[in-house]
């Protein structure tokens, strides 16, 4: 059978300094989800075509620097930068984007609180609202230079449903708080990379190996500043594993040779 062309797609590993150091925001999806229901992920999701609006207004690296990136051609650039705002304040209430003349590195960034504001969450949701619509009423521009690349994996030919899914890495804004508001979801929860991958280890917390794998990166860093620092290296390297039954379970295998368990989700 021919492969399914995957989807582009976008996903946020929002990150904040908590008190056992550095945390990651983690969603469980519904158990009824067609694709990883029951699985612990990030923020994310498929890329709207409107997300490749050319009049968005835009402070940071530009989208041919996240095209060289990524590995991909400017307009899917610019279409993945704005799916993984759009993403993480349809999915948890926060907006990476600032007034237009605060642009830039330190820029203030505004509350997104109060019900008009959940108004024009819940527009983007119904795709309702564009990003470039919701920027422009508020006189905001999208803020890059809050994103960081950090993984590129891609679905195996094998599987039905596939995407071809960009990383990225940013820290949660001062002032704004990341909310359980995602319909996709049945819980949200701030954890370290270490407790969560403990209770994947313990069967509590299923998981793909995407989000497995990039919680093993984000494990050595101590606090934000350093896991923001420590992103891979561009241009990124997408992973497609390739699956292997033994005696033992089903593994994951990426290109490197690692092989990760995989967990089924956990029964309703």
């Amino acid at each position: 059978m021919t492969p399914t062309e995957p989807k582009q797609a976008a996903t946020v590993l929002l990150l904040r300094d908590g008190t056992p150091g550095l945390e990651v925001y983690l969603l469980r999806r519904t158990r009824g989800m067609p694709f990883a229901g029951g699985m612990t992920a990030y923020p994310g999701g498929g890329v709207d075509a409107r997300d490749g609006d050319t009049e968005i207004g835009w402070a940071g690296p530009p989208p041919e620097q996240w095209a060289e990136a990524f590995g991909c051609d400017e307009r899917t650039a610019r279409e993945l930068v704005c799916a993984a705002v759009r993403e993480t304040f349809e999915e948890a209430g926060v907006l990476l984007a600032g007034r237009a003349e605060g642009a830039g590195v330190g820029g203030v960034l505004p509350s997104v609180s109060g019900d008009d504001w959940e108004e024009q969450r819940l527009g983007l949701l119904s795709r309702e609202l564009s990003l470039s619509e919701l920027l422009a009423d508020r006189g905001l521009v999208l803020r890059s230079d809050l994103l960081r690349p950090f993984a590129h994996w891609i679905t195996p030919p094998v599987e039905p449903r596939r995407y071809d899914t960009k990383f990225f890495a940013a820290a949660l804004p001062v002032g704004q708080e990341a909310r359980d508001v995602s319909g996709e979801a049945d819980e949200a929860t701030w954890l370290s990379p270490a407790a969560a991958l403990a209770e994947l280890h313990a069967g509590t917390r299923p998981m793909m190996p995407p989000t497995t794998h990039t919680l093993g990166q984000l494990e050595p860093f101590p606090d934000v500043a350093a896991a923001l620092a420590g992103s891979p290296p561009e241009p990124l390297h997408p992973i497609s594993p390739t699956f292997e039954e033994t005696p033992d379970g089903r593994w994951a295998v990426l290109p490197d040779g690692t092989r990760i368990r995989m967990v089924v989700a956990l029964p309703s």
